[in-house]
């Protein structure tokens, strides 16, 4: 048998999958051939898309990497004609082991793998098998061995999953819900978005499972709006699950009744938070409220609501079927088991990763990601609330003590590396604008304190700071920490003392100075042609939007007028003999 799995996330879409799938389909069809063309969710390597993998009975997975239409074609006629693989083709051993720098896939386990839209593909690699196993133990028998594995919810907040499932089945009130927060709203964070579209069925066993170990009989799956391919991938998957008897009146019939539904979100950042996500499902505008009472006591409508992210429904089936041993045999004492994240950002092998907790950021980055082409300067762990963790202290352990100690939190499993051309500055500038947009207003020390430290971190990235403006900005940040209801005010100003604790000399050279050592900051640089070696193509006059380049045929080579020029960047971007500089 031969099975040719085309990858088809977001990212293989984006990249000209189902160009490259209709090629598939044509090749095996001109060849009469018994094979199986399957669509597949990400694979991780998002990096090389289009990947195809070809499998056949008797040889290793074949997996080609950046692939076309027309190379598909090549490629796979090729290979299946001869039966052997196109070596030239083939993705190196570095970039197609999943396995590859020690990764282990528990919750990405069936990503790549299965066809999302097949709950028979599903259980053919053992889907809902384990749901069988939970289904034979008492509710309480389920959430010990929840407890037992160390499993800390993996959205952020980390806090032991089976406890909390407890603290939900503990409720005298008979009506209790499941929510899955699939509203993942990090820039650079697409952990949950690929294992929703790689894996739903995974998703919803873990939630069956969870249903019944805390008395639940309903169910939602939030998911943002701005994720159309994981949202009709779950509904298919619901869809499916109902029609095998593992959703409805009698689940796996037994006398066990829970349903599954999915709301999607208006991609308020805010609604990542429990509070503001429940209200959010209730039909109300999304704003955080005070707790206590939790939502393992109050939540929706009112009632006990147990809530978990994707990732960790995910990894539910695997330790019931293993065994709570089995999952704490991976990670640290304090943080069991396996993280999925997201590489982005000034790095050679972006995509999706699943590592043991404890492994360090210097690994990460530079073993399974490949490093940068140009030297790392800091890398962003947590989101955009998440701290700015500096090159020197990439030997740092990814679990949730070792970064809190540095300002920073694992979060959802966003990574972002920045090489020495980012301003600390503006990545701070960034951030907290970002945040101070997201804020829901409710509370005073958010809704102010994020604009005045976006205000005065936009004031110094423009030459207008003032030496008095870093102890300020720190001590409001503070406040703002101290003063806010909810999560997203309590670590909106960690990208701010992150990078002031790691990087003041930055902050110093914009205020003193009114330099940015980076080259970046638009109000403090300018543009300089080394004329000596112009030969003057005059790429850059081309390609200049505000028509900043003065030239003269009889007067080469041209030269940039500072009061003209935006400072785009683009005459830099074009120029073929790297003669533009920036000068701070």
């Amino acid at each position: 048998m031969i099975t040719v799995r085309v990858g088809m996330g977001s990212c293989g879409l984006a990249a000209g999958a189902v160009g490259v799938h209709s090629a598939a389909r044509a090749v095996v069809a001109n060849l009469g051939l018994d094979a199986e063309i399957r669509t597949v969710g990400c694979m991780g390597l998002c990096h090389r898309e289009v990947l195809v993998e070809v499998v056949t009975d008797h040889q290793p997975p074949a997996l080609y990497g950046d692939l076309t239409p027309e190379l598909a074609r090549s490629v796979l006629h090729q290979h299946l004609s001869t039966g052997r693989p196109v070596t030239d083709a083939l993705v190196t051993p570095d970039d197609a082991s999943p396995e590859r720098g020690g990764q282990v896939r528990i919750a990405s386990r069936n990503c790549g793998r299965v066809d999302p839209t097949s709950i028979d593909d599903h259980r053919a690699r053992g889907g809902y098998k384990a749901l069988g196993v939970a289904l034979a133990l008492t509710p309480a028998e389920v959430r010990s061995r929840i407890e037992l594995s160390g499993l800390r919810g993996r959205g952020g907040g980390g806090f032991n999953t089976g406890k909390k499932w407890s603290l939900a089945a503990s409720s005298p009130d008979p009506t209790r819900y499941l929510i899955c927060n699939a509203d993942e709203g990090d820039p650079g964070a697409f952990m949950d978005r690929n294992l929703v579209e790689g894996d739903p069925h995974a998703i919803i066993e873990g939630m069956i499972i969870a249903a019944w170990a805390i008395g639940a009989h309903e169910g939602f799956v939030y998911i943002r709006y701005e994720y159309p391919l994981a949202v009709e991938r779950m509904r298919v998957a619901i869809e499916q699950a109902r029609g095998g008897g593992w959703l409805g009146d009698q689940v796996a019939g037994r006398d066990f009744r829970f349903d599954v539904h999915v709301r999607t979100g208006a991609g308020a950042f805010v609604c990542g938070e429990e509070t503001a996500l429940v209200a959010s499902i209730e039909g109300h505008r999304g704003i955080p409220r005070l707790r206590p009472p939790y939502p393992t006591a109050r939540g929706l409508h009112g009632h006990p609501t147990c809530i978990n992210n994707v990732e960790t429904f995910a990894t539910i089936p695997w330790i019931i079927e293993h065994g709570p041993h089995a999952f704490r045999a991976h990670g640290t004492d304090a943080s069991p088991g396996t993280k999925v994240f997201s590489l982005a950002g000034d790095i050679r092998r972006g995509g999706m990763i699943e590592v043991p907790l404890g492994v360090t950021l210097n690994h990460v980055v530079n073993v399974i990601g490949g490093g940068s082409p140009r030297p790392i300067k800091a890398v962003q762990v947590g989101g955009p609330s998440g701290g700015i963790v500096p090159a020197r202290l990439l030997d740092t352990r990814l679990d949730y003590d070792a970064l809190a100690s540095l300002g920073a939190m694992l979060g959802s499993g966003g990574l972002i590396v920045m090489d020495e051309r980012r301003c600390m500055v503006d990545v701070a500038r960034y951030f907290t604008g970002f945040l101070r947009d997201e804020s829901c207003g409710a509370c005073t020390a958010c809704r102010e304190g994020t604009w005045h430290l976006y205000r005065t971190l936009d004031r110094i990235c423009r030459g207008e700071g003032r030496p008095e403006d870093l102890d300020r900005v720190e001590d409001l940040a503070h406040h703002v920490t101290a003063g806010s209801i909810c999560g997203l005010g309590k670590t909106a100003p960690a990208p701010l003392l992150t990078t002031l604790r790691y990087f003041r000399d930055e902050y110093e050279a914009h205020v003193m100075d009114h330099k940015c050592p980076a080259g970046v900051c638009k109000a403090l640089i300018r543009y300089d042609i080394d004329r000596s070696n112009c030969d003057g193509c005059l790429a850059c006059h081309r390609a200049c939007p505000a028509d900043a380049i003065d030239w003269d045929s009889r007067i080469l080579p041209p030269s940039i007028d500072p009061e003209r020029c935006v400072r785009c960047d683009a005459c830099r971007q074009v120029c073929p003999y790297d003669v533009i500089k920036v000068v701070s």
